[in-house]
């Protein structure tokens, strides 16, 4: 699970009751905790998309879709679904920065602005003149010093005006530096897709900033190429179906990547780094997922057909269940209503409870999810957006359900490890989702309604928000919409879904990560503008927070 933010409206207090476990039972739960034991070990390296632990993970999960009698349903009558994950940017090998017969390293003394154009020079220069013709060279000390209590401050904004005043007087290149003691707090942003300079803006490290502040006069023999090219990695989810040629598709999903070593910075460990098993989050909801399809294969009501999806690339922002979404391997307008199971392994035994989400999709859902002795207590959330793949499929207009048994402070570490996994808990929710499934049959096709909008979350602190759901599978300049919250500030301003947000007050918008910084800068009672691409159209609308 990407991130957890509920908001539970509704509370079912049920009673719950003793089960003892069947001959089919106990095969169930001895199937479910091998198939957490094999998806949470270390051999799979924390099944991270894209890499070898994910590939492992998803040849698992097609062996056992053979076994359990499902065909294949992904691309080309196969059960993978490819798709690319853009990370944004990355400096190519091929690189360089020579000063005075000194190659510089990469990121470590030098790197060029993730919006700088790929390009390159010779010159002989000096950092204290700027000539035309040559590249110049600009200390950032007296400018930090200056702005050290100007909350709306912004460096990379200031760069930028920086680099248009050096190309209209001539500029070949500018270098960046900083020879204060005080932090710039300047990085390599692969994810930043701003709009590319026209010549090249590279930054300078501290070893080299001093070396500079120290003999500005001297000329350098400089030469340089910066080269910048797409990051991307590639993502599968696996696809497999009961075709019982029935009239209508329930779709059942869950996410099988997971953190690896904590790469992507989305871990929540603060230690060395470590294999992040996700065992819970979500081999857990993995291994219901199987389990489904050998029981619904075996014995599922033939009303139906079932489809069983497990995604890739959730932990990166729903990448591997959009792309489903927009690319169905079924139609999507046969597909009755979409279970997601996303963290079901921590059933509390003395609390007895779980969370269902997305319950307010449909207004069959109420009646669906009641049984006269029910195993646990059901907290209930509306909304059909959240931080897991449901959402995808909520955004096609399709009733979903969202099954979790409660966040733990093992959430997105390492200690996340298939031991502390609750079996029979678990088998509990598989048991009721098999009877919710039977239920269903035997009322009409659901019918879907809109739910309010559950809100991201974000490493950056905040105390305002514009009511938006951002698309992380965007690989542009700017912030796209996917979602916008009824009555919040985005959409009384008038901003609608697949408007692209590229600049908020006087903040330039390039990324999700930037978005949220300029949001920072705001605080209830302010008000503002917001630009947007709208096709090929730049609107700008008042917003007030």
């Amino acid at each position: 699970m990407k991130f957890i933010s509920f908001l539970l409206l509704v509370v079912f207090t049920l009673h719950s009751n003793a089960q003892k476990l069947s001959k089919s039972d106990k095969l169930s739960l001895e199937n479910i905790r091998s198939h957490v034991n094999f998806l949470a070990s270390d051999h799979l390296e924390g099944r991270r998309t894209g890499t070898k632990g994910e590939e492992l993970a998803y040849q698992y999960i097609k062996e056992q879709f053979v076994k359990n009698g499902l065909a294949p349903k992904g691309d080309n009558g196969t059960f993978l679904q490819a798709f690319e994950v853009n990370e944004g940017k990355q400096i190519a090998t091929a690189s360089f920065f020579i000063i005075d017969g000194e190659h510089l390293k990469t990121e470590k003394d030098f790197f060029p602005f993730s919006w700088s154009v790929n390009a390159g020079g010779e010159a002989v220069a000096s950092p204290s003149l700027h000539e035309s013709g040559a590249p110049w060279f600009w200390d950032i000390k007296e400018l930090l010093q200056e702005n050290e209590n100007n909350p709306h401050f912004d460096l990379m904004t200031v760069i930028r005006s920086k680099e248009k005043d050096a190309v209209q007087k001539g500029a070949t290149a500018l270098m960046v530096y900083n020879s204060g003691t005080k932090d710039a707090g300047v990085k390599y942003d692969g994810k930043d897709r701003s709009a590319l300079s026209t010549i090249p803006v590279i930054w300078l490290q501290k070893r080299w900033a001093d070396k500079i502040a120290k003999d500005p006069s001297h000329m350098m023999d400089i030469s340089f190429k910066v080269l910048q090219e797409e990051k991307v990695r590639k993502g599968h989810n696996v696809a497999g179906v009961i075709n019982n040629s029935a009239a209508t598709t329930i779709i059942l999903g869950a996410h099988f990547d997971h953190l690896g070593y904590g790469e992507d910075n989305n871990s929540r460990n603060t230690g060395a780094a470590a294999i992040h098993n996700g065992a819970d989050d979500n081999a857990s909801g993995t291994a219901a997922l199987i389990e489904l399809s050998r029981i619904l294969k075996k014995e599922g009501n033939k009303n139906y057909n079932y489809l069983f999806i497990a995604f890739s690339g959730e932990e990166l922002g729903l990448y591997g269940s959009k792309h489903f979404a927009d690319h169905p391997t079924v139609s999507l307008k046969d597909v009755n209503y979409m279970i997601n199971m996303d963290m079901v392994g921590r059933f509390n035994d003395s609390s007895k409870t779980i969370t269902i989400g997305g319950v307010g999709t449909s207004p069959a859902w109420g009646s669906l999810l009641t049984e006269k002795k029910p195993p646990f207590t059901i907290k209930i959330d509306s909304s059909g957006t959240g931080p897991s793949d449901h959402t995808s499929f909520y955004r096609k207009d399709i009733p979903v359900l969202f099954f979790f048994t409660g966040l733990h402070t093992d959430y997105h570490k390492p200690s996340d490890d298939f031991d502390k996994i609750n079996y029979e808990g678990e088998l509990m929710l598989v048991k009721y989702i098999t009877r919710l499934i039977e239920r269903s049959s035997k009322t009409t096709r659901l019918a879907f309604v809109k739910t309010k909008e559950q809100q991201v979350g974000t490493s950056t602190r905040f105390t305002v928000s514009m009511g938006i759901m951002p698309d992380y599978t965007y690989n542009g300049g700017g912030v796209k919409v996917d979602g916008v919250t009824d009555g919040r500030a985005a959409q009384k301003a008038g901003l609608k879904a697949g408007d692209v947000v590229i600049k908020l007050g006087e903040f330039f918008i390039s990324s999700v990560e930037s978005y949220m910084q300029a949001l920072s800068r705001f605080k209830k009672g302010d008000a503002t503008k917001v630009k947007v691409k709208r096709g090929n159209e730049e609107l700008e609308f008042d917003i007030a927070f």
